[in-house]
């Protein structure tokens, strides 16, 4: 598939992309918000996206797993993988500032007083140890008060009363640092939450690391992506732009005075995470399509992960090949939940290149902080199977020479077995030296265009023993 200059990546355009390449399956049934619906895409996680059009106790439909699987990201693109990276990396190099419009999608309705955020969509009751109800899917808007520069990201908010939310502000993230700013001026912040917006802009909102700094305008970064400004709108009660294509914008202001006990709540690493006092969002409107669809994360769901996938592969490589001239692919591991664990593909074409696989290592460890193990392989190794990288690491990895470890180094806090995110990095260097390589080339085979299809299904041992003896024409 080839990759276009400009795409649609508007919400219900991807939904249409998914529908026509068979990725959504429709839950005939009623389902309860109080977690079943949670239950059922955990046990589909990693299939296609389920749509729920009844709902108990709503008249909004759900859909979730979205973008829980490789399959329902291509189709939802109409690209593939590397086309989606390339969109990544074309956004990091190019953003387009985002286009104003009149024409707003998300606010055809407009609740300004009176509303219950309690009650006005589905949000799931996701586990029997979760503190309540939560929006999970929420990209957060925000101008820095400071910087007037905008920033996007995913925070969970837990449903509190009609017109307030707890939401949880890890530290590090750049609505935390936009917070601390507001709250050492005294005053409240503005933000807009997101539900079903472009998927430009959550890619964009899953952006993080050395390529997407405090300086990058996110509304615009998600313009680059899609290769066409995004289309946003004037909030109607804050001082903020909202993307216009959304299905819900929930507007409001972080309020510095007041905390509320948030959580516990399953996290993307499989723990949940303790209670713990958070700043309180006081919604001050909300808007919505006609007829909006409401879009949910599992917490602990492969669509949690995967966003990140494609974007931290896209900011790896950017920092990786423009520093280390033989590193040619990049696979963040869907077993280190695509964001601790990274296989890196060299191709050393001569003596000088030996060593610089090293220095990818390191490189890569100061790119994205979070990253605890690496693997490095040849350019032979297929870095999508992990049968391949398993066998460099066994035949090309002597341990006593070839592990690389970094203590003291900082990671992320959620890690339990790291010191409040401190903890050794280890790095494996599973290749050869440039003048091995004959030494290690394995076994090649003659090349054929012959396909499973030439053949015909095979006999049953027992048939086969029958036919041979003649037993079955006895």
């Amino acid at each position: 598939m080839s990759q276009p200059q400009i795409l649609d990546t508007r919400f219900r355009s991807a939904l249409a992309r998914l529908a026509q390449s068979d990725r959504i399956l429709t839950y005939e049934k009623p389902a309860d918000p109080h977690l079943e619906i949670a239950a059922i895409l955990k046990k589909h996680d990693g299939r296609q996206a389920l749509l729920f059009p009844s709902v108990k106790g709503a008249d909004i439909p759900v859909i979730g797993n979205l973008l829980s699987s490789k399959e329902n990201c291509e189709a939802a693109f109409g690209l593939d993988f590397r086309g989606i990276r390339g969109l990544v990396q074309r956004a990091l190099g190019g953003p387009l500032p985002p286009q104003l419009v009149t024409d707003v999608p998300v606010q055809e309705v407009v609740l300004r007083i009176g509303f219950d955020v309690t009650r006005l969509f589905p949000a799931l009751f996701h586990a029997p140890g979760d503190a309540g109800r939560y929006v999970t899917a929420g990209i957060v808007v925000v101008k820095d008060p400071v910087t007037g520069i905008y920033n996007a990201s995913y925070h969970r908010l837990q449903l509190l009363a009609p017109d307030r939310v707890a939401i949880k502000l890890d530290f590090g993230r750049h609505l935390r640092l936009a917070f601390e700013r507001a709250k050492a001026r005294g005053r409240s912040l503005p933000v807009a939450v997101c539900i079903g917006s472009d998927l430009a802009l959550h890619f964009t909102a899953a952006t993080m690391g050395s390529q997407m700094p405090e300086s990058a305008d996110e509304l615009a970064v998600a313009g680059g992506l899609a290769g066409r400004p995004l289309t946003v709108g004037k909030a109607v009660s804050q001082d903020i732009l909202v993307p216009a294509e959304s299905e819900f914008v929930l507007e409001g202001e972080i309020l510095v005075d007041e905390v509320a006990p948030e959580g516990p709540f399953g996290e993307f690493i499989g723990f949940a995470a303790p209670a713990a006092d958070a700043p309180v969002l006081k919604i001050t409107a909300v808007t919505h399509r006609l007829r909006p669809i409401y879009h949910v994360i599992n917490g602990f769901g492969r669509e949690t992960i995967i966003l990140r996938k494609y974007v931290l592969e896209a900011s790896l490589l950017k920092v990786l090949q423009s520093a280390i001239p033989i590193v040619t692919d990049v696979e963040m591991t869907s077993g280190g939940l695509h964001r601790f664990h990274a296989v890196i593909q060299v191709q050393k074409l001569s003596r000088q290149h030996n060593g610089l696989q090293r220095n990818a290592i390191l490189a890569a460890f100061g790119a994205l902080k979070d990253l605890d193990l690496i693997t490095v392989v040849d350019h032979d190794i297929d870095i999508r199977d992990p049968i391949d990288v398993e066998y460099a690491v066994a035949t090309r990895m002597e341990a006593s020479a070839d592990l690389i470890l970094i203590p003291g180094a900082r990671g992320h806090e959620y890690v339990r077995v790291s010191k409040e995110g401190v903890r050794t990095k280890l790095g494996i260097d599973a290749t050869v030296p440039f003048e091995d390589q004959d030494k290690f080339r394995r076994v090649e085979f003659a090349a054929t265009t012959v396909e499973l299809s030439a053949f015909t299904p095979g006999e049953s041992v027992a048939a086969r023993a029958l036919r041979l003896t003649g037993a079955n024409n006895a």
